[in-house]
């Protein structure tokens, strides 16, 4: 017999009988939670873009009202340093971006979320499952913020409620980062949420006409909710 997730087990009482002389074990007021593992993505997410919240941020669907900020954080030479890809050059860019993000939502290939900070309700960041493979419930997360909310554990809280959201919203089975191993900062905001190194690959990227080490890192459901 097995149970799904979804239903609360309270207070089951189950006693059960050694036959070894006089010996009864018994156990009593079990409360806890069956977990079920899901096996598709749950396609319900796709209809409306699901904007949340945590104590100091808001996460929201990143429109063109966002292009100079996001071109401001996709300029910023110390968020580009480790991102191994192309600064922007004009507001165009920010533009197609935004455009890009957009449709990959409508399509239900990702989700990427604006962070922005409730105090100032200004834009200081994006956090995404920017690639998700439907198929095996799993998706890649892609993530940047402006350097002057560094230190303040923007990150960590943003990635917290947005994971939460990944595993038991969108039913994904599995979350993976893909960073340059010199990439400390990202290291540590994964490690503190719980994600695993899977594997180091050496010059599997070619960028600028520079071959590139990675570093996987994953986190499974399983992991994440105990």
């Amino acid at each position: 017999m097995f149970l799904k997730r979804g239903f609360d087990i309270a207070f089951i009482i189950i006693t059960f009988s050694i036959e070894l002389g006089i010996d009864r074990i018994t156990f009593s007021n079990i409360n806890k939670r069956i977990q079920k593992v899901y096996f598709e993505i749950n396609k319900q997410v796709f209809e409306q873009f699901p904007e949340l919240q945590s104590e100091r941020l808001k996460f929201c669907q990143i429109s063109l009202n966002d292009t100079n900020a996001l071109f401001e954080i996709r300029t910023h030479s110390d968020v580009m340093k480790y991102m191994d890809t192309d600064m922007m050059k004009s507001i165009a860019d920010s533009e197609e971006l935004i455009k890009s993000l957009t449709e990959s939502f409508i399509k239900g290939e990702g989700i990427n979320w604006g962070l922005l900070e409730k105090s100032s309700n200004t834009f200081i960041g994006y956090f995404g499952f920017w690639r998700i493979d439907s198929r095996h419930c799993r998706a890649e997360i892609g993530y940047a913020l402006h350097p002057d909310y560094w230190g303040k554990g923007y990150m960590n809280e943003a990635a917290s409620v947005l994971i939460d959201f990944g595993f038991n919203t969108l039913h994904l089975h599995s979350v993976e980062a893909n960073i340059n191993p010199d990439n400390l900062a990202s290291k540590k905001v994964l490690e503190k949420i719980g994600f695993v190194k899977e594997a180091y690959f050496r010059e599997n990227f070619l960028y600028n006409k520079e071959f590139k080490d990675s570093v996987i890192y994953s986190l499974l459901e399983s992991d994440f909710i105990k």
